[in-house]
């Protein structure tokens, strides 16, 4: 892949969870400069719009608990096929959210192009909740499990015929709200993870640093990074719609995309859960643009 070449793909969905406004994010950061920032880097950027997403006056709920699980379906799978597009195109993706479910779509569309992929999961929740133990029936808290091979057969059926996620092959950063029957999932299946107790503990530095060793470690042919907002502490990105106070700082934050950026192992990214509507100015936004400079190549001098 090029990854002088990006392919910008926005997602405005809010069908994952029950807060409204979120399906406006896509339009923040395109607002807070994420275009122009990337060419001002050298890319080669190219706006591929948005997602069609069709409009649902309240959140219904299917048999098994799950809230809006067709609208989740016909999302995913259109992101999927054009996420597939894109790499297909020698193009780097970056995906911009909406809620979190959208993740299911784009993970599927990445999982078509790699053998043994690798996800860190930049999140203050690991959402890896099933059907079986989902406390709310929000979608947004299931797309990591979904592209584990776990939850409802529609969606995780979505990239037909390509490989799951390993579990060893994913790494989780900055969870601080972890329900119960994902703790429990976490622990049975050995699934890396940096709480912001390791945080606090090992310092940014040595959590990313072990990251891209365990990473390599396994010998991934690719790794996506999904970077949810609400990954950082409230104080910094107050747009997201399930905040959790006690998280990563903005500097923090900044020095992982840096880190990464310099071990040259992310392949695709996506940023999701920004909310204008729950925003200060365009704080959020702002940010997530400023993290995607620093993932991309940014440097201070």
């Amino acid at each position: 892949m090029n990854r002088k070449k990006i392919s910008i793909i926005g997602v405005p969905s809010d069908y994952g969870q029950q807060r409204r406004g979120v399906d406006m994010g896509p339009s923040a950061m395109r607002y807070a400069g994420a275009i122009e920032r990337l060419e001002k880097l050298g890319y080669d950027v190219v706006d591929e719009g948005n997602v069609s997403v069709r409009k649902l006056e309240k959140s219904k709920q299917n048999d098994h608990k799950l809230l809006n699980l067709e609208e989740v379906l016909d999302v995913s799978e259109q992101l999927a096929k054009k996420v597939d597009e894109v790499i297909e195109q020698g193009r780097f993706p970056v995906i911009l959210g909406g809620d979190h479910s959208i993740s299911i779509g784009s993970i599927a569309g990445i999982r078509k192009h790699y053998q043994n992929l690798g996800v860190i999961w930049f999140d203050a929740h690991t959402d890896i909740n099933t059907p079986e133990t989902t406390p709310s029936g929000n979608i947004h808290g299931m797309p990591l499990a979904i592209n584990l091979g776990l939850g409802d057969e529609r969606l995780i059926n979505i990239a037909k015929g390509a490989p799951f996620l390993k579990f060893e092959n994913v790494v989780i950063i900055g969870a601080r709200s972890i329900d119960e029957g994902e703790r429990e999932l976490i622990k049975n299946k050995k699934i890396k993870i940096f709480t912001m107790h390791e945080i606090d503990r090992m310092g940014m530095s040595k959590v990313i640093e072990e990251t891209v060793a365990y990473l390599k470690a396994r010998q991934v042919d690719g790794v996506h990074i999904s970077i949810d907002l609400d990954a950082l502490d409230p104080i910094y990105t107050p747009g997201v719609g399930t905040p959790v106070p006690g998280g990563i700082t903005y500097r923090e934050s900044h020095l992982a995309m840096e880190m990464l950026e310099e071990a040259k192992i992310i392949t695709s990214c996506e940023f999701v859960e920004v909310n204008p509507i729950l925003d200060e100015r365009n704080k959020t936004a702002d940010t997530a643009v400023a993290l995607m400079g620093s993932l991309l190549g940014e440097k201070l001098v």
